[in-house]
């Protein structure tokens, strides 16, 4: 058992070893069959739900952690556009209790007190919306004693802008803090590679860190994705196996400071231990890193 298709990146790759383990022996150029992946190298599942029956209402059930999940682009779009929609509603109820009080018909009355100074159209409710909310307060539009209904409005004001700052402004600080994009200076070998280490038939490959920070309490995970069939007939089409990659020795602990060759023995206990390097070749799997720590800088 000299050879292992290992799908590490976007096509599947074959390595071949000598006996001796004392070189790598290429194969001839073949050509490549891209095929589709379980898991992204990003870290993406390509998993598409389907006939659940009332999956929406599920995604809207949880619409904080939904909104988290979304991509920059509809994060933004939804940031503006619930700012936008608020900032005019609240507006307009400003506009609508200066019209029935009839605030916009007597603008050069000195003798009357309106709901609102200086209010008379919508663009100048729309202001002093603005210099309420972000507490600006040029001075020049303020409430006045004689409009309970504006005091009212002002309360539920204050109440409603809280609420979606904190909604909001929480969502957004949660996504831009997420360790996602960490991931993008942990960088695994391109390859995979079988070949004899202290004596055992060994599938090996290398992961890094890029930076000078460490990752605490580094631990690292393999699962050999692969269809299969029971013996009572039924098909298992994403059958997960664990690869043993030093659990039972507490070599998966890492202490990632510099490149380290992470190690799975191919022995009787192992996934690989049927396999030929004919059947290797023609057989259809997925091997899925799974390593995960705690940032050092972010704490996440």
């Amino acid at each position: 058992m000299s050879a292992l298709r290992k799908k590490f990146g976007d096509d599947y790759q074959v390595v071949n070893t000598s006996s001796s383990g004392s070189g790598f022996n290429q194969p001839p150029p073949e050509k490549k069959r891209k095929r589709q992946r379980f898991v992204d190298k990003n870290g993406r599942c390509n998993v598409q739900h389907g006939n659940l029956g009332g999956e929406t209402s599920r995604y809207l059930s949880d619409l904080f952690t939904t909104l988290v999940d979304l991509k920059w682009r509809w994060n933004l779009f939804i940031f503006i556009l619930t700012y936008t929609v608020a900032w005019l509603f609240m507006a307009s109820m400003w506009w609508c209790i200066a019209y029935i009080r009839g605030d916009l018909n007597r603008v050069h009355n000195d003798k009357y007190t309106p709901c609102v100074a200086n209010v008379y159209n919508f663009p100048s409710a729309f202001l002093f919306f603005i210099e309420t909310e972000a507490t600006i307060g040029y001075g020049y539009r303020y409430i006045t004693d004689k409009c309970p209904e504006g005091i009212i409005l002002f309360l539920f004001q204050s109440i409603l802008g809280s609420i979606v700052d904190a909604f909001l402004i929480g969502c957004m600080f949660i996504k831009m803090s997420q360790p996602k994009k960490r991931a993008e200076t942990l960088m695994f070998s391109e390859h995979a590679a079988i070949s004899m280490r202290d004596g055992k038939l060994t599938l090996m490959f290398r992961v890094g860190n890029l930076r000078n920070s460490h990752m605490v309490s580094a631990q690292i995970r393999c699962k050999l994705l692969k269809s299969r069939q029971t013996p009572e007939g039924e098909f298992l089409p994403l059958d997960q196996l664990e690869l043993d990659v030093g659990f039972s020795t507490g070599a998966d602990q890492l202490f990632l400071v510099s490149p380290l060759t992470i190690c799975h023995v191919i022995d009787t206990k192992s996934p690989f231990y049927d396999l030929s390097q004919r059947s290797m070749q023609t057989e259809q799997f997925e091997i899925v890193v799974i390593l995960e720590g705690i940032v050092e800088t972010t704490g996440e």
